[in-house]
């Protein structure tokens, strides 16, 4: 009944969103008196600013058409390198780049929201390096006869996607991923695979949630399991590809991370009516296209988001040394050539400082001279990967580590 009631409310908002849209054009419009004085104006923008709230959203497009380095503009190139059912592996590449630039795998949180969320990070990375992006599915366009998918699953395509990329490949988790970034770079490390990766850079994850815990780890722990998957799980329905799939709705996600910050929300698109009023056209289109790529949002397998949530913000698994894999346990121990670069934003309201933080203490075996600490300073989370501070003050860090650690892994002796 959740899904169907959303789809209901979503079928019933596109309409009246079509219909605003429809009018705020008219009262645009140059040919009609009534734009150019009274309420015409003020009425034209209520009602765009209307359109753009309620209007269906779908899957966005990177359109990384171009990067510029050193003053050269560089057309990018974006293909699929690897195709699987719950999610493809993306390159980004561009005829600049020196013939032994790095291979980086970006891992893409699978929390509500699409790849697409880290433009800026692809974009600003991939300047020197062939990037690679983890492009998860909305699963509930996942026949399922293509099986689960849960945290064991996560872990295994990270480690088929370094394989595909081959020895040599950094790897980058934004938030979310770098639990089972951390996890998969740990179980590669144990078999001595010669793919795992060179490093590993873990940007506001939740790698052990009890220190400086936030809202989010707090709405986590208030509950028991079984309430989560009692009211917040779905069934796709039929209408879609992956009918009969039970889920967490992306919409259940996004309601909840506007209702954090409400307020913060509200005032924006009060701000953005305020730039159509007045003709800054500039400043509306900027905050137009942050909401369309916050606003577009994806289910995640049931399996995969009550895992965790008992692992990572119930159980704390892995700091604990209780996170298993094909039910072996892993050992973080085990990491002992991979670079680790932990980094915390000094604002950053879904990841406490500290909690990424953790991955370095953790891995015991590893030197200290392969072991990184960055807080940016006066970046909350969003920043952490996208915006001015990421691409002036953070990035530089990241590139600067795999500059400093561009060599085949060395071979663990035992």
């Amino acid at each position: 009944m959740l899904y169907n009631a959303y789809e209901l409310q979503r079928m019933m908002l596109g309409g009246a969103a079509a219909c605003a849209a429809i009018g705020a054009e008219l009262l645009s419009n140059p040919a009609l008196p009534l734009g150019y004085f009274g309420m015409g104006p003020v009425m034209a923008s209520a009602l765009d600013v209307f359109a753009h709230a309620a209007a269906p959203r779908g899957k966005p497009a990177f359109d990384i058409e171009s990067v510029t380095v050193n003053g050269v503009t560089h057309g990018v190139t974006e293909s699929i390198v690897l195709h699987r059912p719950f999610g493809n592996l993306l390159r980004f590449t561009h005829d600049g780049l020196a013939p032994d630039a790095p291979s980086l795998l970006i891992v893409a949180p699978m929390s509500g929201h699409y790849a697409t969320l880290l433009r800026g990070t692809v974009a600003r990375m991939a300047e020197s390096c062939v990037v690679y992006i983890t492009d998860w599915a909305d699963a509930k366009m996942v026949p399922i006869q293509a099986g689960r998918f849960d945290l064991d699953d996560y872990i295994d395509y990270l480690i088929g996607f370094l394989h595909h990329i081959g020895p040599g490949t950094h790897m980058l988790a934004v938030c979310q991923p770098s639990v089972p970034a951390l996890a998969a770079t740990a179980v590669m490390s144990a078999e001595d695979d010669p793919c795992r990766p060179v490093t590993l850079t873990m940007m506001g994850g939740p790698i052990d949630t009890r220190e400086a815990p936030t809202s989010v780890n707090d709405v986590a722990m208030q509950q028991p399991l079984s309430w989560f998957e009692h009211n917040v799980i779905a069934t796709v329905p039929l209408t879609y590809p992956g009918g009969g799939r039970k889920v967490y709705p992306g919409f259940l996600q996004l309601a909840g991370f506007l209702s954090m910050n409400l307020g913060s929300h509200l005032m924006s698109h009060y701000a953005m009516f305020h730039h159509l009023v007045a003709g800054d056209d500039e400043s509306a289109a900027a905050s137009k296209a942050f909401y369309d790529e916050y606003r577009s949002v994806c289910d995640m397998t049931a399996d995969f988001y009550l895992q965790t949530i008992e692992h990572v913000f119930q159980r704390h698994s892995l700091p604990r040394g209780e996170f298993v894999h094909r039910g072996k346990a892993i050992d973080l121990g085990a990491i002992r050539d991979t670079a680790l670069l932990a980094i915390e934003g000094e604002r950053d309201d879904i990841s406490g400082i500290g909690q990424t933080r953790a991955a370095l203490h953790l891995a015991t075996h590893l030197p200290e001279r392969l072991k990184k600490y960055y807080l940016a300073e006066e970046v909350g989370h969003y920043g952490i990967f996208n915006g001015g501070k990421w691409r002036r003050r953070i990035a530089p860090v990241v590139e600067s580590w795999i500059a400093t650690h561009r060599r085949a892994p060395l071979k663990i002796v035992a």
